[in-house]
């Protein structure tokens, strides 16, 4: 991290950060927002976002917005989304961002226990009514801030906060086998793991980012924290589809690009319709990302096909920047790992009494340090998910490296356990991603009379192949060295796996539901192993 970059991590808050930031480059681009006719394209400037971001707070304020106001906003990533937010940093309100495409269940829940005494909302957006349903979930001080914001003189504004380590953000996890958990962040928590992604990916002011994701999710903050401290833009899309979207990332020249591994298999699919020689996005250097599980051939195929470096990390809502993969590392840790911890991140692995485990030692994923939440809405939650020395518990399995890298084995949810003996999940889906005939791959455990769980592969397949048998898939994984007991005993094939609508992780709790419902036909399943 270069020195401005590291003096300007040491802000307190998020607006001192944009200050700061305002006062060094004021009339370099941060936000351009992407349109689908470039005419409509906008750009916003650091020393715009300030000025502007300080009028719609002067007018929030009016509406009776105080520090520690608790506003609930569910918009799309948009120029005024960026400045609600920093509007509601410059006053010192408590932010509850929701992921647009929530609805009733979701939307209400974070409603009712945030306590949200406000609630922005677009209005129809893509087809649904979102006034509508803030209506009816009985939301209060409910606006519509799509394309118009509040605005008035900021000299009716008290000063803004002078520290950052009250809680001020209530991130929602993702909720997809249970109702969703306010996670507790603050300026200072949000800031670390910003400084975390930008100084792990190396990146410098002639880069150009991209938000394909949206920006009520925690990469949120993340990203927009790395835009202020090295001074460069990111392109936002309101709607990310390709090839749709692939226009924006060409005219505004992107260098940085990625999401989830989803988003990868995208740009790889988008590249494999052009000639040899010809470049999906000509000035793409550099594809990062995380919140989702990374098969090593993905690597190998971006590196091999679009011509770029691809790093990947490993975050959660809990903490949003972890490990992440260094531009300059060997192509087998890029490849095999998540990368390693910045500084301030200390990562225990951990046995069944929380011993701390030897390098190369599976074991559970502990975490400590600024970029860790401070817990949960619910103290029971809060209580339950750290260890005596304070490191949250993640329920991710792994090890270290004698490098210190991080390698990921699975969650201790997606560990299948048939006949007593622990598979993973994440062993079978990386073998599976290399057959030439399936394009993305998911493992589960299904309950099993005889066995406690039945290993079920769930895949779309490539077209123009040959179709999948259950036989031919274990006879390939045989031929890949997995152990027999490993082999799955079913197979799926689905024109498309169930994602979720921001960083595209597969709901693997769909998959249960659907193939071990009374409906499911398992007639096809094998009897093998011990």
């Amino acid at each position: 991290m270069n020195e401005t970059a590291h003096r300007l991590g040491e802000s307190r808050t998020l607006w001192e950060l944009l200050a700061r930031r305002a006062d060094l480059t004021p009339d370099r681009p941060v936000l351009i927002q992407a349109a689908a006719d470039p005419a409509d394209d906008r750009t916003l400037t650091f020393g715009a976002l300030r000025e502007r971001a300080e009028r719609v707070a002067a007018g929030l304020y009016g509406m009776g917005v105080r520090p520690g106001t608790v506003v609930a906003w569910q918009l799309p990533t948009r120029v005024e989304t960026a400045l609600l937010s920093f509007a509601l940093a410059r006053i010192g309100a408590v932010q509850s961002p929701v992921i647009p495409f929530h609805r009733d269940r979701e939307a209400g829940f974070a409603l009712r226990e945030s306590k949200a005494e406000f609630f922005a909302v677009p209005g129809v957006w893509r087809g649904f009514d979102h006034g509508e349903m803030a209506r009816r979930l009985g939301a209060r001080g409910v606006l519509e801030a799509y394309d118009a914001l509040p605005d008035a003189d900021p000299a009716v504004l008290p000063p803004p906060p002078s520290e950052g380590t009250s809680v001020r953000w209530i991130y929602w996890t993702s909720g997809t086998t249970s109702d969703p958990k306010g996670v507790l962040h603050t300026d200072r928590s949000l800031i670390a793991g910003g400084s975390c992604l930008a100084h792990a990916l190396r990146l410098t002011v002639s880069d150009v980012g991209s938000m394909a994701f949206p920006f009520a999710h925690i990469a949120g903050p993340d990203y927009t924290v790395m835009l202020l401290l090295y001074g460069f833009p990111a392109v936002m899309f309101e709607h990310f589809a390709l090839p749709a979207a692939l226009d924006g990332y060409r005219r505004h020249g992107v260098t940085v690009a990625g999401g989830s591994t989803a988003f990868y298999s995208m740009f790889l699919a988008e590249q494999r319709k052009l000639p040899p020689g010809e470049k999906v996005i000509p000035t793409l250097r550099l594809l990062a990302g995380g919140g989702a599980p990374k098969p090593p051939e993905i690597y190998h195929a971006v590196v091999r096909e679009l011509g770029c470096q691809l790093t990947h990390g490993y975050g959660m809502t809990e903490v949003p920047m972890i490990t992440m993969g260094d531009p300059d590392d060997t192509p087998e840790h890029l490849a095999t790992t998540e990368g390693r911890p910045p500084a301030g991140m200390e990562i225990r692995v951990t046995g069944p009494d929380g011993e701390v485990l030897p390098p190369e030692t599976d074991g559970e994923v502990r975490l400590r340090g600024e970029a860790v939440c401070q817990g949960y809405l619910d103290p029971e939650q809060s209580a339950a998910a750290f260890d005596a020395d304070g490191f949250l518990l993640t329920g991710d399995l792994g090890h270290l490296t004698g490098t210190g890298h991080l390698v990921l084995t699975g969650r201790a949810k997606d560990i299948i356990i048939r006949k007593g003996e622990n598979i993973s999940a994440k062993e079978i889906e990386d073998l599976l991603h290399r057959h030439p005939a399936v394009g993305d791959a998911a493992v589960v455990g299904l309950p099993d009379p005889e066995r406690g769980e039945r290993v079920c592969a769930v895949v779309e397949q490539n077209g123009g192949t040959e179709p999948l048998t259950l036989e031919a898939v274990a006879s390939y994984l045989r031929g890949e060295g997995l152990a027999t007991y490993k082999l799955p005993e079913q197979l799926e094939v689905v024109e498309a796996l169930p994602r979720n609508e921001t960083l595209r992780k597969v709901l693997k709790y769909k998959l249960r539901e659907r193939f071990s419902g009374p409906g499911s036909d398992h007639s096809g399943a094998l009897t093998q192993g011990p």
